[in-house]
């Protein structure tokens, strides 16, 4: 793949097989207005319907992953206005968060405002030492309206959640690392190569991790007794996969681990 051509602050391109980068582009700090959350939004579509891409990495550059949103543009609008520009904002965070595949967001710098939103889309989050994380938006007289409110809540839990919104303080990487906002802290030159290999471990993994996937994200919203019919639709439904075959007749000839899925 490569639909560098389609967007102007976006692109995707394949650094490793099965493995698709999704780049931010808006120089000096990833600034993120209107166009480039439409960008997202379609670059969203784009991967979901890629059955090549097995594993996504969101990843801003070497500098910065996203200091948050264009608060010149922002300060412009009105109620009004801007009701219409807040849907598009949770459309496209929504597109995100729904690829089917794994997806890893490799942060380097700042992950700001709508920046961090962007992150919690991710399945997990590889930090750079130097990144800074959080939700500054109190400080400007209003409140997370891309899912920080509630991506965040679900990731380090309410009380942890509140203290980070109602102050608006940013989180350092070891401190991210510790309440359960990223998964793993890597040196900043190393944050991609790192984050890129781990995602094409998971491209080379079985159709049933799309399954997983789904069963956790959508169980996560269901109650227990729902959540737990969705889990036994989505196990039967891996019967349906040549990977099981695959996985479970590796199995039986050589042991567990060494089976070579198709993703199919």
């Amino acid at each position: 793949m490569d639909e560098g051509g389609m967007f102007e602050f976006v692109r995707l391109t394949n650094d490793a097989p099965g493995v698709a980068t999704l780049l931010l582009e808006r120089p000096p700090v990833n600034a993120l207005n209107p166009q480039v959350w439409r960008e997202l939004h379609d670059a969203a579509r784009v991967l979901a319907t890629d059955s090549t891409v097995r594993a996504v990495v969101m990843w801003g550059g070497d500098r910065m992953f996203a200091a948050g949103a264009d608060i010149k543009a922002m300060a412009a609008e009105t109620y009004q206005s801007f009701s219409s520009v807040a849907v598009g904002l949770q459309e496209a965070m929504r597109a995100l968060a729904s690829l089917p595949q794994i997806v890893i967001a490799a942060i380097t710098g700042y992950a700001l405002g709508g920046g961090c939103e962007l992150a919690l889309t991710a399945d997990f989050r590889f930090a750079a030492h130097n990144a800074k994380l959080g939700q500054p938006e109190i400080l400007l007289g209003i409140i997370p309206g891309a899912g920080g409110t509630q991506r965040l809540t679900r990731l380090v839990g309410v009380q942890k959640a509140k203290e980070l919104v109602y102050s608006g303080r940013m989180v350092e990487a070891d401190e991210a690392l510790s309440i359960g906002l990223v998964d793993r802290v890597i040196d900043a030159d190393q944050v991609y190569q790192v984050t890129l290999e781990q995602a094409e471990q998971y491209a080379k993994g079985p159709f049933a991790l799309r399954l997983a996937k789904q069963a956790i994200d959508q169980g996560a919203e269901l109650d227990l007794d729902a959540a737990l019919r969705l889990e036994t639709a989505l196990f039967t439904a891996c019967f349906a996969t040549r990977d099981q075959q695959t996985g479970m007749q590796s199995f039986l000839e050589q042991g567990p681990g060494k089976a070579e899925f198709a993703g199919e």
